[in-house]
């Protein structure tokens, strides 16, 4: 352990963190069982705050004395929990062990506030707080989750922490345009991100209303959005304004999703897109909430709709993305070989007819790799996200009708155009 012995000072501001730190989870724990009788709760905020202050105190006593110091804090501490779980298991069978656990992460954390790693366990103990306040939130999310959604979680654990990490990081193929990790890397990037906005509506439910339903469409697949809300204002429900607001907030949506893809691949090129993609989303959440001013029958502006989107981690949905990218790599190489720039301005027009992702990340890609220049990058993106914001509103107007497309394009149609005029200058 890396102790600042000569400077008591410092061993007190950090005995004062790992104090911090149990009175911190101890709070959560002590709220959590505010309604129990005095003397029934295992561990309140003092027993928290004082074994914090003990796991600090013996994280000194180690540095001097040897790690058994800690290890037999640890058991000492674990004897105390199972002789009060037991007392108090007798009157009550139905216990867990979460406050004996937090009890024991309690200790450790003060020992390594002051071991030198004081930010690590602050931070530690603020993601193991806001883990034990979110237990009635966590649990109804298991109430809702599907047998297919929990084998998706765990396809995205596999490709995550076991398929990814043995991927070859290396240039292979012709030109030496396909990076096996990367490939790996961008796939799981965008099943990420659509897995946020998929449980989210999973979790909150379409009864916290069309706005918020929207947005986590749009972080799903605004184009599946577009289809849905396109279908039911083509079966008569009689609230088209809505529906197509719906489909402006998700299209709008999917610029910072666009945003956040590339800033992690090539942050340089997303700071030369935040400019156009922001002053694009300005106009459409702009016109999205006059249209929800002024355009909607009051009694419409409650309603719920809950569009049926497929689960976002089907192999078969990550093995065609893959592809996808795959191929947008190889074309893009070999067209740029070919064609130089122009052939790129016309790959990311075929594109964007039906997906944004792969391309945006491929040419994230390149532009870090200096294999195309950062203007010609970020003006290939957004010409994708023009035409597949037209495509959106001309299903829009095909399959929802007229009164739907002319609405949607009402918004749509200037986002796009400011889009055109802040990328030309």
């Amino acid at each position: 352990m890396n102790l600042p012995v000569d400077d008591p000072l410092v061993l007190l501001q950090n005995l004062g963190v790992a104090l911090g730190i149990g009175l911190l989870i101890g709070l959560e724990r002590g709220w959590h069982e505010r309604g129990a009788e005095d003397g029934r709760r295992i561990a309140g905020v003092r027993t928290f705050g004082l074994i914090g202050l003990t796991g600090g105190l013996t994280g000194i006593l180690s540095a001097h004395f040897g790690v058994w110091v800690l290890v037999a804090s640890l058991l000492g501490l674990s004897a105390i929990l199972v002789a009060s779980y037991w007392a108090a298991n007798r009157q009550d069978n139905g216990l867990g062990i979460t406050t004996e656990v937090a009890s024991l992460l309690t200790l450790i954390l003060g020992a390594a506030a002051v071991a030198g790693y004081t930010y690590t366990a602050v931070v530690s103990a603020v993601v193991i707080t806001i883990l034990l306040g979110m237990k009635a939130i966590l649990h109804r999310g298991l109430l809702k989750l599907s047998e297919a959604e929990l084998f998706a979680i765990f396809k995205l654990l596999l490709i995550a922490l076991v398929i990814l990490p043995v991927l070859p990081n290396g240039n292979f193929g012709p030109w030496g345009a396909l990076n096996p990790f990367v490939i790996g890397w961008m796939i799981l990037l965008l099943a990420g991100l659509s897995f946020v906005g998929y449980f989210a509506m999973r979790i909150l439910g379409s009864q916290r209303g069309l706005l918020l339903t929207s947005v986590f469409g749009g972080l799903v697949s605004s184009t599946a959005l577009t289809l849905v809300f396109s279908r039911l204002a083509r079966g008569g429900t009689g609230v088209t304004a809505v529906l197509a607001i719906g489909i402006v907030i998700a299209s709008v949506t999917l610029l910072p999703r666009v945003v956040i893809e590339v800033g992690i691949v090539n942050p340089a090129l997303a700071s030369e897109l935040i400019p156009v993609l922001g002053g694009m989303l300005l106009v459409g959440f702009g016109g999205a909430l006059l249209w929800w001013r002024y355009g909607i029958h009051p009694q419409n502006k409650g309603m719920d709709v809950a569009p049926v989107l497929k689960n976002p981690l089907e192999l078969t949905a990550a093995l065609r993305f893959g592809l996808l990218l795959v191929s947008i790599m190889l074309f893009a190489r070999a067209i740029q070989y070919m064609a130089g720039d122009a052939g790129i301005y016309a790959l990311a027009a075929i594109s964007g007819l039906a997906d944004v992702d792969a391309l945006s990340l491929s040419l994230a890609k390149m532009a870090a790799d200096a294999q195309v220049a950062p203007s010609v990058a970020t003006e290939a993106i957004v010409l994708a996200i023009f035409v597949n914001t037209m495509v959106k509103t001309a299903l829009a107007y095909v399959i929802g009708g007229k009164a739907l497309g002319l609405r949607v394009a009402s918004v749509l149609l200037p986002t796009v155009a400011v889009g055109g005029v802040l990328t030309l200058y």
